[in-house]
């Protein structure tokens, strides 16, 4: 895969309650510019994972703008074990802090959600600054969605190896895995909540009506991919959290792997961002600046 190499200025973006998020801008050399990009991260997935997609799309004529979310990667303290937040932050306050940054009046924003990042539109209190949406391995994380063997190796990592590492560490040491960055405490206990419920957080009794609410108002087109190898976020898993975008116009696409001369297997959570699947970011890309099969205006 050849494109050009742009240098990304770093930016440190302050949330609502003052919190600092370091970013990365890659700012686009072609006239005219298509728009601006967001990318929203998977959840202890480091910007720099998102690097190839942002260069490859900066390239292409989009300013683009990816994020450490608070306690992750370059956003982290220097210790994580005691840190405080909310899972929810890194979507209300971060991406919110974000969207804010990057929104133009003489440009649309768009934005690309990687798994939680596809959550995180509808915890935008701004969403309405966003003109579309794409999100990729997007799902509702419980694992009787997953395939048999996928469930049973996730519910021995939720019950048996993290409360472990967790213990010992203070946090998630998601590093020691392999797996990303280190993820805080608070969010790890959240998020393993919500992966115990059919419809994530939906199904919460604490918080589910005004989440249904929440995501009821967001307006934003979506196109919500999922490849039909990646077994924690397969069609049904993506169809369950989906549906909660009910004021929305939602486009479910199914990737076909083999349909971008990968194999089963190739694709899978991860693979969307890798450059194997630039076909995937050419069509990702492509929609954001096309005409939609319905009108925006209505």
């Amino acid at each position: 895969m050849s494109h050009a190499k742009h240098n990304a200025q770093v930016q440190i973006l302050h949330a609502a309650d003052g919190y600092p998020i370091t970013a990365y801008l890659y700012a686009t050399a072609r006239s005219p510019v298509k728009g601006q990009l967001l990318v929203a991260g998977a959840t202890g997935v480091g910007q720099q994972f998102y690097r190839r997609f942002a260069e490859y799309a900066c390239a292409q004529g989009f300013n683009v703008l990816t994020l450490d979310y608070r306690g992750i990667g370059q956003s982290a303290p220097k210790q994580l074990k005691g840190f405080k937040m909310a899972f929810a932050d890194w979507g209300q306050l971060d991406l919110a802090a974000a969207v804010d940054f990057m929104q133009r009046d003489d440009l649309p924003l768009f934005l690309v959600g990687h798994s939680y990042g596809g959550h995180a539109l509808g915890l935008l209190p701004n969403h309405a600054k966003v003109s579309r949406c794409y999100t990729l391995g997007t799902g509702a994380g419980w694992h009787g969605w997953m395939p048999l063997q996928e469930r049973l190796k996730v519910q021995l990592m939720w019950n048996v190896l993290f409360p472990v590492l967790v213990a010992w560490k203070g946090y998630l040491p998601w590093k020691v895995l392999g797996l990303g960055e280190d993820i805080p405490r608070d969010a790890y206990r959240q998020w393993k909540r919500w992966c115990g419920m059919p419809h994530y957080f939906f199904d919460d009794p604490l918080i589910r009506d005004a989440k249904k609410q929440q995501f009821a108002q967001v307006r934003t087109p979506i196109t919500a991919a999922v490849a039909l190898d990646d077994l924690w976020a397969l069609p049904v898993s993506r169809d369950a959290f989906m549906q909660y975008y009910s004021g929305a116009e939602v486009m479910c696409q199914d990737i076909d792997p083999r349909a971008y001369h990968l194999e089963l297997g190739e694709m899978g959570h991860m693979g969307y961002f890798r450059p194997k699947a630039q076909p995937l970011w050419d069509q990702v890309l492509a929609w954001f600046t096309a005409p939609l099969a319905s009108s925006e205006a209505d």
